[in-house]
């Protein structure tokens, strides 16, 4: 993954302005005459094109016009509800279950084939044709494989529990003096979401930024035992000296090319997630403020918090199962700024699961009977 990532740290801007010179040229060999793209062509260029956006495409130098790519990807949307799909002479077409099984099989296997998928739908009893499955995959826009890239997304997964992220985010605080712009820098562990605030500093320096490192990788408690890579973004406070006390812990870093939000979007998430929940629903009178409204959201996020991501369950707050039974309570942190609602036994115990200690900060703020 590393050499992966260096990889296109250094080439990815390489490229692009190698294919805008290609594009160029192309437009110059082609002159006044008509591009003719085939249907499959058009639809792989619309896929890909949605994707960009339309501000990206007219970054680019494009052989069609960024309108003309949106509008093939709207009409590839609109085939799905136009009756194209009813019954012709022919061959009958795939059914729609078996398509669906092809296109996931595709998605989810990069390196797989037409006989490779032809092989996993026979395991499920059915029995297709190479040539159907590559005609599935050509009228969806999905190119065969050896030309089909691994998704970050599954790379990253190929390795939960050894890689953390890391980032910075900035909070105005209001004091005495005015708004003073503090940055908290935070670890995450992409497999478990588990998060640790990692320091809160108005000007973060290089000292500062090796304390921290000497803070993750402490043999004891550190947060970053166990795992072998640490992404993070170019910013110039992940200094030499920062990565060097990393690796000595055995922890690798690894900086994502330039403007690439989405190859850090779990700490993206979190930022988005504290500020919107928390943070923008107050006013931090002072760094003191600041530091326990993020500890009160930071115990939040970890045991009374739902996460999509986990089956919308919490971090480390698991229920044993469904109970109607027993009174709801509603425990609140920050004045009532973040809610969490649970039942009660009567003997006093949890009616349905454990609650850690970190809860205990929550005060109780109503018991009801529903």
């Amino acid at each position: 993954m590393m050499i992966f990532a260096g990889w296109v740290n250094r080439s990815q801007q390489d490229v692009i302005e190698y294919l805008q010179a290609e594009n160029r040229v192309l437009r110059e060999q082609l002159g006044n005459g008509r591009l003719l793209l085939t249907d499959g062509q058009r639809r792989r260029l619309a896929r890909r094109a949605k994707v960009i956006g339309r501000k990206g495409l007219f970054e680019i130098s494009t052989l069609v016009t960024p309108d003309t790519l949106l509008r093939w990807y709207r009409r590839l949307i609109a085939r799905k509800y136009d009756g194209s799909g009813t019954r012709r002479p022919g061959r009958p077409k795939t059914a729609a279950e078996i398509g669906k099984l092809i296109l996931r099989m595709a998605k989810e296997n990069p390196g797989w084939g037409y006989t490779r998928i032809r092989g996993a739908l026979r395991n499920i009893g059915h029995e297709i044709g190479r040539n159907r499955i590559k005609r599935v995959l050509n009228e969806n826009g999905i190119e065969p494989a050896p030309l089909r890239k691994m998704p970050w997304k599954t790379l990253l997964k190929a390795h939960w529990g050894a890689i953390a992220a890391t980032d910075f985010f900035s909070v105005e605080v209001l004091t005495r003096a005015g708004l003073v712009r503090h940055f908290v820098l935070f670890a995450i562990d992409l497999k478990s979401r588990r998060v640790e605030i990692a320091g809160i500093a108005r000007q973060p320096d290089g000292d500062w930024m090796k304390q921290i490192a000497r803070n993750l990788s402490n043999a004891d408690d550190g947060f970053l035992n166990g795992a072998h890579y640490l992404i993070h973004d170019r910013d110039p406070l992940f200094t030499e000296a920062f990565k060097e006390l990393l690796g000595l812990a055995g922890v690798t870093t690894v900086k994502l090319p330039a403007r690439s939000p989405d190859l850090n979007a779990y700490a993206e998430r979190f930022v988005r997630s504290i500020k919107s929940e928390c943070l923008a629903q107050i006013i931090p009178l002072g760094e003191r403020h600041l530091r326990t409204a993020v500890k009160e959201y930071t115990e939040h996020y970890h045991v009374e918090r739902n996460h999509q991501g986990l089956e919308n369950e919490s971090i480390e707050y698991r229920r044993d199962g469904l109970n109607i039974g027993g009174s709801v309570e509603c425990r609140e942190r920050l004045g009532g700024v973040l809610k969490y609602y649970d039942r009660r036994r009567r003997d006093g115990g949890r009616s349905n699961g454990t609650l850690p200690a970190s809860c205990a900060g929550g005060r109780l703020l109503q018991s009801a009977r529903w």
